[in-house]
């Protein structure tokens, strides 16, 4: 599994008892110098939420203006519920950005989130109004996600262990000149390795040692299916058995940041969709498909630990586990089918599955995202 991306595309806000969805400015998207664009209103430590003079309901942009020396993050918040209706992440001094929302009749105020400051909200506006409320989300906090960080963090330090003994086994068949046992066993230890899930963060170089495209269990594969000699092969085994058992060693020092847990629900899938499922990652054993399924088990793992946020805050839970369910049956119906081999439905059919599993995945990570307040 390969060091996911972090998606350059906006994220989502998601409403309580519905799918909509709002999005979110991100800095890297454009931005305006505050002197060329609208009037907005303004964020710093002194002004935070001052000049927001045109307060209506219904669908609207609002402007926010960074007058302060320091960056920001900025959101529009239901006073009373505390419910986040918007959000602009990486707000530079001296800049403009907009926040496109849809406001009803109630109490909302500006939150600035200034680094190096406690969160300052502003004054409160009261909305008045027949327009419905558009999107909205309960932040999250870090005390939150904690209790599930601490959770998940033994579930992977179980894996790992079990990791361990795979590869332990998979180096003595390598060095035992075994290759077709040690075939099996390098299937089991991979999928150890890439079940683990919204973990792989967390690990560092050790990532790359042991799941790289030229270190660990690539070249291995490549050899096994490629008939190379098991005196070629012993070095990498070897390599391999020691960096996993470092990383159980290591483990207890390092930790999954809580807003890894949401976003990776995500990714893992995404890095299936586009590396498991065009056979690019396939190094010869043809088993591409069972690595999507044990990426699926990661994510599966993860949202049940997620379950205790994500239950009071997505209406559409129930259609992320109906999409998992449907894209769990089609890849353990065609597990040990090279990719290439499959016939043009089941392309269609894994990759439209996927596809609709991935829709449903994605505001899991702005539910999640932990929130100052």
């Amino acid at each position: 599994m390969r060091t996911p991306r972090l998606l350059p595309a906006a994220m989502a806000l998601v409403v309580l008892g519905a799918a909509a969805t709002v999005t979110v400015w991100r800095p890297w998207e454009g931005s305006a110098d505050a002197t060329g664009g609208p009037a907005g209103i303004s964020v710093s430590r002194s002004q935070c939420g001052q000049g927001w003079t045109d307060a209506k309901t219904g669908r609207q942009t609002l402007y926010l203006h960074n007058t302060g020396d320091a960056a920001a993050e900025v959101d529009l918040v239901e006073v009373v519920s505390n419910k986040v209706y918007g959000e602009v992440e990486g707000l530079g001094p001296n800049t403009t950005a907009p926040m496109d929302v849809q406001l009803g009749a109630g109490k909302y105020a500006i939150r600035c989130l200034i680094e190096d400051t406690d969160p300052i909200t502003g004054p409160t506006v009261t909305l008045t109004g027949a327009d419905e409320g558009g999107p909205a989300v309960v932040a999250v906090t870090k005390n939150d996600m904690l209790p599930l960080v601490k959770k998940y963090e033994a579930t992977v330090a179980r894996g790992v262990a079990d990791l361990a003994t795979k590869t332990d086994k998979l180096r003595a068949d390598v060095a035992a000149g075994n290759l077709t046992a040690a075939r099996t066993d390098w299937l089991a230890a991979h999928l150890a390795y890439n079940s683990l899930g919204a973990a792989y963060d967390a690990f560092g170089d050790l990532a790359d040692k042991i799941d790289g495209s030229d270190a660990g269990f690539h070249p291995l594969e490549k050899g096994l299916w490629h008939h190379a000699t098991a005196a070629s092969l012993k070095p990498i085994a070897t390599q391999l058995a020691a960096d996993v058992r470092a990383l159980q060693q290591d483990l207890p020092n390092e930790q999954v940041d809580p807003n890894d847990l949401g976003l990776r629900a995500h990714e893992i899938m995404e890095n299936a969709l586009q590396f498991e499922l065009t056979g690019e990652n396939d190094q010869g054993s043809g088993t591409s498909l069972n690595t999507a399924l044990a990426n699926l088990n990661g994510t599966a793992t993860v949202l049940a630990i997620l379950a205790p946020v994500l239950k009071p805050r997505y209406a559409d839970l129930p259609q992320v586990q109906k999409w998992e369910t449907r894209v769990r049956a089609l890849l353990t119906a065609h597990q040990n089918i090279p990719v290439n081999k499959l016939d043009r439905t089941t392309r269609e059919q894994l990759d439209g599955a996927v596809g609709e599993l991935l829709e449903k995945l994605a505001p899991v990570t702005a539910i999640c995202d932990v929130r100052r307040s």
